[in-house]
């Protein structure tokens, strides 16, 4: 029997809440925050469950106003499978990928920063408002892996995005969250990680990944935060999922 995710936790223990509050049907949920320090976990972990918890059809998302109770919060919308937290994924993501970046500044060969170059490229035409293809940047980070010239180390970033790319709680976090000011933001942070490839800097090359992706979560975390006056999203919409 594999062991709950931290998330799935969470999730059981607001359900609990739910029942001990007595909250019906249409009620609003507490806020984000008073959920994370009454039940004492992180937003981020807090923020996971309610994923999960939508997409089981036990809480709806409005915009603009927050988290409610649905009308039947004991029914499950149907089984769903084990999944990644999004944010845990990050952190995930975070830890290999720094290091992986920092080694690929040492391994790194003169057609590894053409293709990442041209990568780059890819990438700035994918910021067409029309486009909504997001390849390149996947494209970018598998191409760091393989500088290591280690094809252990770039399986394991192609499993992450695996992972992610066939993730539902992804899917739901990412739905209308993609901005194209903060794709450029990214693409920036990737800019600087390729400088400091080019530049055979393994400690700036670890540092940038590092801040990137923080800099991914935290732009994540601050715009499907519903709880925030200036939220706009509808964040648990349904979306296809690619891939």
């Amino acid at each position: 029997m594999s062991t709950a995710r931290k998330y799935q936790e969470v999730a059981r223990a607001i359900r609990d809440l739910i029942a001990a509050e007595r909250l019906g049907p249409g009620d609003r949920l507490m806020p984000e925050r008073g959920l994370s320090d009454r039940l004492d976990v992180s937003r981020s972990l807090v923020r996971e469950a309610l994923i999960l918890l939508e997409i089981e059809g036990a809480v709806e998302v409005r915009k603009g106003s927050g988290i409610y109770i649905s009308d039947d919060p004991h029914a499950a919308g149907g089984p769903v499978r084990d999944d990644i937290g999004p944010f845990e994924l990050l952190q995930a993501r975070q830890l290999v990928e720094s290091d992986i970046a920092g080694f690929a500044a040492r391994m790194v060969t003169k057609n590894d920063i053409l293709r990442m170059r041209d990568t780059l490229d890819m990438e700035r035409a994918d910021l067409d408002p029309g486009r909504a293809d997001y390849s390149g940047d996947r494209a970018f980070h598998r191409l760091i892996a393989e500088a290591t010239q280690n094809s252990v180390l770039v399986d394991m970033v192609e499993d992450l995005w695996r992972r992610r790319e066939h993730s539902p709680m992804w899917a739901r976090l990412h739905s209308r969250i993609f901005e194209t000011t903060y794709r450029r933001a990214w693409l920036d942070d990737h800019q600087a990680i390729l400088q400091a490839l080019q530049a055979r800097n393994p400690e700036a090359a670890q540092t940038a990944m590092w801040r990137h992706l923080g800099n991914v979560r935290e732009t994540l975390m601050a715009l499907s935060d519903v709880d925030d006056p200036a939220f706009d999203g509808y964040l648990f919409q349904p979306v296809g999922l690619t891939g």
